[in-house]
């Protein structure tokens, strides 16, 4: 059986890279190219045994994996080859009841249609506060001593301490990043190719989850206006 928009609502894929599409009318359209599914139902769960409804999804890849003990019993439980990606997403009403082994592939998705996209971000290492926070910095004139610092943190006589959620230099980036309503420019089912107009976190090879968009804003279409009369 093969689950299409009706009942499962997201899929694994795994991001290629950029490039550009040409329109006939001569514009170009960067868009980003995932390698969406195949994918596997490997659990459903449901409200009388979990207490919600969802579907695990594992990611079927060309080379065969290898997975633990524990998750080797996970699969055989419902009787699904291993998968070594697996995440969890939400099912829509209507249709068929989901089931383990069911398979979700890439023809859920129609050209045109707004998607989220969720993923990991670059990681940037251990970044100052101009970089992490785009802080101004101070001046640069000769004998300033005060560049890239961060300035004043806090009082000091009271509250003598850092306040919570101060910004300062940290971890940068590697964060789990949703970007919303992506547009499908394309679908390839043969290849299991998902073209998306715009950028998506993270680099090239790096795994996401591609969603029917939650709240998907409708297409606006500018209106050709009267030319504007001149003054006589």
């Amino acid at each position: 059986m093969v689950t299409g928009s009706g009942m499962v609502t997201g899929i694994i894929g795994k991001k290629v890279g950029m490039t550009q599409l040409f329109a006939p009318d001569g514009t170009v359209q960067p868009v980003t190219v995932l390698e969406a599914g195949p994918c596997i139902v490997v659990q459903a769960k449901t409200v009388e045994t979990d207490g919600y409804e969802s579907v695990q999804i594992g990611l079927v890849e060309k080379r065969p994996v290898k997975v633990n003990r524990p998750m080797q019993g996970h699969h055989k439980k419902s009787d699904v080859p291993p998968t070594r990606i697996q995440r969890e997403v939400k099912i829509a009403p209507g249709g068929d009841p989901v089931k383990a082994g069911d398979q979700v592939n890439v023809s859920m998705f129609a050209n045109g249609e707004s998607v989220d996209v969720i993923g990991t971000s670059r990681g940037k290492g251990f970044q100052g506060v101009m970089k992490r926070h785009n802080f101004g910095g101070g001046r640069a004139s000769h004998g300033s001593m005060f560049h890239r610092a961060p300035g004043s943190i806090g009082a000091s006589a009271y509250p003598s301490r850092v306040i919570k959620g101060m910004k300062m230099p940290g971890q940068m980036g590697n964060k789990r990043v949703t970007v919303l309503n992506l547009k499908v420019i394309q679908v390839d089912a043969d290849k299991n190719l998902l073209l998306l107009g715009g950028a998506v976190p993270g680099s090239a090879g790096g795994y996401v989850v591609i969603r029917k968009a939650v709240a998907s804003k409708p297409v606006q279409t500018q209106e050709a206006k009267p030319p504007k009369k001149g003054k006589k």
